[in-house]
């Protein structure tokens, strides 16, 4: 019998033959290129994935980075105040050590002068002070209009720096001759600011030490409306207050 009669005879026969045709006539081709578009897909995916995660490592230590530096800032900024304040510290020292210094030179000196007095140490601002009150005679050692204070001053000064090897700016005081000169300066320079401001004309005081024009300067620039300015050369250098619009 020949194969067509078998087939035609056999129905089953006839539905495997279809059957394994059916499954040779799928081409493999296709198969294999859809499975290697996928890897390649799957290959793309994984390295666009592996990229991001080193995008993001990379992000990871810049900012690491930056934290360091921003901590590194904040070190720096804590040394400068830490420096800021042991320079302070050590200004205040030097001033403190200026102070005693001319405390003893004036103590030896009131001995050989014969003269009672309480010395008195402190500290203003950028300067040390040194003030001698007490004694009944005292008014000797300031002399007319202070000339004789002012040497006395030099000479304790002169003495700090031989000391220090330092210049010195100290300010010494007898009799409360200055701080009442301060006093009264003070109420000048304000009784004068709002004379001129109530009257618009320019007032020219009298020739002053830097020292006195300074405390008339800060007494005027209190009124509002009025200026003040020094003219003149040493020793007749004086301070003119004048109205502004």
């Amino acid at each position: 019998m020949t194969a067509e009669t078998a087939t035609q005879g056999d129905p089953d026969v006839t539905e495997n033959v279809i059957a394994d045709e059916s499954v040779t006539s799928v081409p493999a081709t296709g198969e294999g290129e859809s499975n290697a578009s996928e890897t390649a897909v799957t290959d793309a995916e994984d390295s666009s994935t592996e990229q991001d995660d080193a995008a993001d490592d990379a992000d990871d230590v810049d900012e690491d980075a930056e934290a360091d530096d921003s901590d590194d800032d904040e070190a720096d900024d804590s040394d400068d105040d830490e420096d800021d304040e042991d320079d302070e510290v050590d200004e205040e020292d030097r001033l403190v050590e200026e102070g005693e210094i001319a405390g003893d030179y004036l103590e030896q000196l009131l001995d050989v002068l014969d003269f009672d007095g309480d010395i008195d140490l402190d500290v203003d601002g950028d300067r040390a002070v040194v003030s001698i009150d007490g004694g009944d005679d005292l008014a000797k050692l300031v002399g007319r209009k202070g000339e004789v204070l002012d040497a006395l001053q030099e000479l304790t000064r002169l003495a700090v720096q031989q000391a220090t090897g330092d210049r010195s700016r100290l300010m010494l005081d007898i009799a409360r001759w200055r701080a009442d000169r301060r006093e009264r300066l003070a109420r000048l320079g304000t009784e004068v600011a709002e004379r001129v401001r109530d009257s618009g004309e320019r007032e020219a005081l009298d020739p002053m030490t830097p020292f006195e024009r300074k405390i008339v300067h800060d007494a005027v620039a209190a009124v509002d409306g009025v200026i003040s300015e020094s003219e003149g050369a040493e020793p007749k250098r004086r301070v003119v207050v004048i109205k502004v619009d």
